[in-house]
Parts: C-alpha cells; structure tokens; sequence
C-alpha cells in the first residue's frame, strides 16, 4: 500500500513567493501543482491512503483566512485527503470551530461569505491526546459546538481504521503537548493536552486489541536536521530525504513510542526529513504543500504485519499541468479575495525575508518591530519604550522582483507576512522582568529569538547555563542601561502577553493600552514610509 504524507499546508492555495516558495532552487507548492502530483502518484497504485500531519489550516494568506479557511478545506478535499491529525494551528479560532470546520455550516457570525454552502472536511480529524474539560470551558463556547453534559471526554477520535484490499490499516492523531504555548488562551480553554507518546502507545494498545497489526502516527510535532539548528524557518541546508544529527528531544519521543507502531508521519517544524528511528519509519514534508512524501509499506495479507517500508520525499514542482477542479475552486473565490487583498499598500527596495543572521534576527523582523513601536508611540497614553514580535507570528516573505525596485506590496501580501490578526498591547512591566522574558527564549531544542525594535539591543551567548545566556550589563533601552527596578512600557501581542511561546514573565504585566491588529499597523506604516527599506540589524548579538 501507499502513504502520500504531507503537512503543515497552512492554507497554502496560490505558489508563494520567497522562502515559503522554494524548495533549495525549485520554485514549489500551490494547490493546483499538489493536486496534480498526488493524483498522479495515486494512479502507480489502487491501493492508497492521502494523509496529513496537521496544520492544515490556521496562519493562512488571504485567500483562505478571508473565509474562515474553509477554501483550504474544500481545496484538500478535492486533493483526497482521507485523515490528519490535529495540528496547533487548526486551533487558533478556538476548538468550536474546528468542529464547525469539520462538520459543516455557515460561520455563525460571518455566515458562507463565498454565498454557498460549506459542507466541512471530509477527512476526520484525530487527536488521541487532547481532552474536553467542560468544567473549565467557557459555557458559551460548549454551547456553540452542542456539548453537554460535565464529564471530560475526547475532544476528537484518538484513531481511525482503513481497509486497503482487505488489510486494515490504523492511524493515530496526536498535536505536540505544549500545544497551548503557542496557541492564543482563549482558543483552547477547557482543553488538557496530554503526552504524545503514552497516548500513542494507548492508542496502538487498542488497535492491536481490534486486530490492527500495520499502524502509522500522524503526529503534529517534529524534528529538525542539525541538531543546532534553529526551530523555525525554511531549511535549505540538508538533504529532503535524510536525518542528519536529529532534534534529540525528537528523538527520544519517538523512541518513547511502542514497537507496534511502524510508521511516523511528523509534522510543525517546517522541515523536511526522511529516515528510520528505533525501527520506525520517520518523515516530513516541509511545509505550504511544497513536499510530498510518498511512503510504501508492503503488508503480509495472512497477518496484516508490515514486511517492508520505504519512503521518498518528492518536491511538488511546478512543471505539472494544473488540477482543474482545484483551477475552478480558486476562481470561484479570487473575486471576493482579489477586491479586498489587491489593494496596494506601499512598495519596498529589496527583499525582506525571515532568514535569520546568526543571532537570529531577520530582515522583515526587524521592519516589523519598528512599525509596531511606531503605532504604539502614536497612541495616546501607550508610552512605548520598546516593541517586539514572535517569530512564529511572522509567516512570509516580501520579495522585489528581478530588475523592478520598488516592487509594490499589496494588503494580500502583508496578510500574508502577519495573519493572526493579533492584538497590539503596551504594557508596563520591570527591567527584571524584561530580563526573565529574554532568557525565556531559549529551550532545551529551541531558539525563539523575538524580533525587537529600533533601540532596544543586548548581547547573549547561547553556551551558557539556561537562566544565565543574557548577557545584562549588554541590555540597553534607547541608550541607556537597562535597570531592574525600572518600569519600561513594552509593545507586543497578546499572543505574547498570554505566555505565548512560554513567555511566562509576560504575564506580570499591567496597565494594558491597547493599539490595533498586526496587519493593519504594518499595513499602515507601509502607506507611510514607502518605498520601505530594510532596517538596521545588529540590534541582537552574539557575546562568545
């Protein structure tokens, strides 16, 4: 039988520009090039399974977010998707509306504004170890998607069965635990997440009880090859099918996961990946449908027990005729997208991409940090000192065209670079806890350097103890030392004030003055400050 995997799509309808359009040299992805290829692998054998590791939805341009995503789904469902897993993403409007996604109808305060019915995913989505708590959920919300009754209970399938030419096969949904930590709070209230691999292994328990012998996890969390790597952004210094110096973390989950499970389809880093770990097969597919991994297991009919397993990560390139189904459904929304995204907003004179430099700064990053101080300066009562953004908040690339600087930018684009719609939020806060937040950005298998605006620059050397990497006399705020016992004014998101990418100091801060939403304010500081040029780096270094 065969797996066609594929993950993170992310609303990834139209080819992208940038980063998030290439795989190494190769122009990759949009939906009408992925259709084209898994039909076509599809067609070498009868006996085929399409899945996908989450994030389907959720931090998408446009053309999907403008519609509550639901294009991505009905696009995914004319690609044969038949299971995913969850992925953090699919939660960012909150967990009521991902059964509205799965199951169908209007959103409830938008209505279909495409002017048809939305008929919901046809592929279920799995997540074994997330549970509902109605007791800590807010009651409107367990309202709204018909819940009753007090007791936990799943909040989705854990697993699903699929029979190819009388063999079954089981696959297992899981989201990475700290799911919450970068999910707004609001979106998942009342939700416990649960250990990937101890759910896993329940999981696989109750299969092999049912008879299931050949089972795969679809598993919204991930690796990444070089183990210094950072955590996020386009990896384009290994080979798509190797496994060079694994994330150990990673690879002690998988690891942690029971034998009986023969296959890991991994997802969330945006990377791309293909090996055997403890004896499971193990793959990614980078992201935005750029990839495809096309897994083949060849199954003993007598047992159901998997003899042999092989994977090939393929880049979906663009020399493909179209998909036509996938050509008809972006035509009967571009209209609707086209008369809100077109509009020009400013220009820039080069590219501004997320790659960061060694200590982790980026281009558009630093742009960004600037615009937002610029907005929260502009506020009366906000008194910014400082502003910052997450990395993760920041999705695409603003690219000049060969040969055409100033090349314009559109709202659709800057959508595109900040689609959460977060809130911008000046709170006070103290130099020490300043300070607890900085170190918060490093873990034991991550770096989330945030980007900082104009003014703000320290020093930090990521061989030192967790706890001790700042280097404290470096920090700076507008020239001046930073001082512990001082209170600073900090613009940010309230993604961040949440504790959002475990920025737990943040949640010590008061007296909030609120600004406005991400892509209005960067939209905004484009119409005035056009043609846009890159900013100065060198606010963040490294102290070796």
């Amino acid at each position: 039988m065969q797996l066609l995997a594929f993950n993170d799509f992310h609303g990834g309808l139209e080819p992208a520009a940038g980063g998030t359009g290439r795989i190494g040299n190769q122009d990759a992805g949009g939906v009408e090039y992925l259709a084209s290829h898994l039909a076509a692998l599809r067609a070498t054998n009868p006996n085929t399974i399409v899945v996908s590791a989450g994030d389907n939805i959720g931090a998408t341009p446009l053309l999907s977010s403008l519609f509550h995503d639901e294009p991505s789904i009905e696009a995914l469902n004319l690609a044969g998707l038949q299971v995913t897993a969850l992925g953090n993403h699919d939660l960012d409007e909150g967990w009521w509306e991902l059964y509205r996604i799965q199951n169908g109808g209007c959103h409830p305060t938008d209505g279909c504004l495409d002017g048809t019915p939305y008929p919901g995913a046809a592929f279920p989505y799995l997540a074994a170890n997330v549970i509902l708590d109605p007791a800590t959920a807010d009651p409107a919300r367990l309202a709204q998607a018909g819940i009753e009754g007090a007791a936990p209970r799943p909040l989705l399938p854990g697993s699903a069965v699929r029979d190819v030419a009388g063999v079954r096969i089981g696959f297992i949904g899981l989201v990475l635990q700290s799911a919450p930590r970068v999910i707004i709070a609001s979106a998942v209230q009342g939700l416990i997440f649960q250990p990937e691999p101890e759910a896993a292994n329940a999981a696989a328990r109750a299969l092999r009880e049912q008879g299931v012998r050949t089972i795969v996890v679809l598993i919204h969390e991930g690796g990444q090859q070089g183990a210094s790597a950072p955590a996020t952004g386009v990896n384009r210094s290994f080979d798509i099918n190797g496994c060079e110096r694994m994330s150990p973390g990673f690879v002690d989950m998988v690891e942690r996961m029971s034998d009986d499970i023969d296959v890991v389809v991994s997802g969330h880093t945006h990377t791309t990946y293909n090996c055997t770990l403890d004896g499971k097969l193990v793959t990614s597919a980078s992201s935005a449908g750029r990839v495809v991994t096309d897994i083949d297991l060849r199954v003993r009919r007598s047992d159901g027990v998997v003899v042999s397993k092989t994977a090939r990560n393929m880049v979906v390139t663009r020399g493909v005729p179209k998909d036509a189904a996938q050509t008809r459904l972006l035509a009967h929304y571009r209209p609707i997208g086209d008369k809100v995204g077109g509009r020009l907003v400013g220009s820039i004179t080069a590219s501004l991409t997320r790659d960061e430099n060694a200590a982790g700064e980026s281009a558009i990053g630093a742009v960004i940090a600037d615009a937002l101080l610029e907005a929260a300066r502009n506020v009366p009562g906000a008194g910014a000192d400082l502003a910052m953004w997450n990395p993760g908040g920041i999705r695409a690339d603003l690219i000049v065209q060969p040969g055409n600087a100033p090349t314009a930018v559109t709202y659709a684009q800057i959508f595109s670079v900040m689609p959460f719609g977060n809130e911008l939020i000046v709170r006070s806060i103290t130099g020490e806890v300043l300070l607890k937040m900085l170190e918060e950005q490093f873990g034991e298998d991550r770096r989330r350097i945030m980007q900082v605006s104009n003014g703000f620059t320290y020093a930090y050397n990521p061989s030192r103890p967790f706890g001790q990497r700042i280097s404290r006399d470096s920090v700076h705020i507008n020239g001046r030392p930073l001082e512990l016992t001082q209170v600073y004014r900090l613009a940010t998101s309230n993604f961040l004030w949440d504790s959002g990418d475990g920025m737990n100091a943040l949640l010590a801060g008061t007296d909030p003055v609120l600004v406005g939403t991400d892509y209005d304010i960067l939209s905004e500081y484009f119409s005035r400050h056009s043609p846009v040029e890159p900013a100065a780096r060198g606010r963040i270094r490294l102290d070796r």
